[in-house]
């Protein structure tokens, strides 16, 4: 085990083991703490990964806690990796007006180029390239990646997919931020950490980066209808507009009556385990 690795807390679960982790984060300069979920296949053999990026205010915990997702991943030999939303600690910059949307548990899956974020602030390397590095080198997985996310997070989901080609096998999200540039959340956070120039925001924008995709994974997307945060936050229907432009597998369902909760990730959830699991062993998807 890699020697700076040091064990929070392990609950045996569904035949498996979900236990979390600090570390000393060289992208991030700060401790991190990550959840993984080991099924029981993992005791006798490598095991691929559905790596999971939590939303607005989300810790490691959220998902784990209750998207209700181990029954069946234990079920598929799937591993479940969940980092932390944002860097953290005394030295870390956050938010200096304290708003929920901006700083700890906001860090907006990018790579900041402004300061005071920039030396904290990229949560893309550390989730693309840190995290599963750490991950393959410490736990018996391969290196075969899915990723998926939640609002913030299915925005991250899609733009680590989108930027780093073949790194990944699968791509879904829940309610996905489409488009940072076009909505509050995304002006306020990427006006932070990338600077005033909304042209840079480009790279890490969902419906930006899908009309220049050179990897075409085929991405499940739902949507509750009834999501407060629908017109104002989250606009799927640009990313669906990115995706015809384009021509990019999108499947696109907006589910009646469901909102922003765990409530809606749990009712779908094992639809996004068996659409990675099927890339994950190698299977089409279509």
């Amino acid at each position: 085990m890699t020697a700076d690795l040091t064990i929070v807390s392990t609950n045996r679960s569904f035949g498996g083991w979900h236990k979390r982790y600090r570390h000393t984060s060289r992208a991030l300069g700060c401790d991190m703490v990550f959840a993984v979920f080991l099924p029981p296949q993992a005791e006798t053999e490598k095991v691929p990964v559905l790596y999971w990026l939590s939303g607005l205010t989300c810790t490691d915990e959220n998902f784990m806690q209750k998207a209700g997702a181990q029954k069946l991943a234990a079920e598929l030999g799937i591993a479940i990796v969940c980092p932390d939303t944002s860097p953290r600690g005394d030295h870390v910059p956050a938010d200096p007006e304290q708003h929920w949307d901006f700083g700890y548990g906001a860090g907006f899956y990018v790579d900041a180029t402004q300061q005071p974020w920039a030396r904290h602030y990229r949560m893309h390397d550390y989730v693309t390239r840190e995290l599963p590095d750490l991950i393959e080198a410490t736990f018996p997985v391969t290196g075969r990646r899915a990723i998926s996310g939640h609002s913030m997070g299915g925005h991250g989901a899609i733009v680590c997919a989108l930027r780093n080609p073949r790194r990944y096998v699968s791509v879904s999200a829940f309610a996905p931020i489409a488009s940072p540039l076009n909505c509050p959340w995304g002006e306020k956070a990427l006006g932070h950490l990338l600077g005033a120039d909304r042209s840079a925001w480009k790279d890490w924008d969902s419906a930006a980066l899908i009309q220049s995709a050179c990897e075409k994974l085929p991405l499940l997307v739902d949507q509750g209808d009834a999501d407060s945060f629908l017109a104002t936050q989250l606009k799927p229907e640009l990313l669906m507009q990115a995706a015809q432009a384009a021509g990019y597998p999108l499947t696109l369902r907006m589910q009646p009556g469901y909102d922003h909760s765990y409530y809606f990730i749990a009712s779908f959830i094992e639809d996004h385990l068996r659409h990675h699991a099927a890339a994950l062993r190698g299977q089409t998807i279509s």
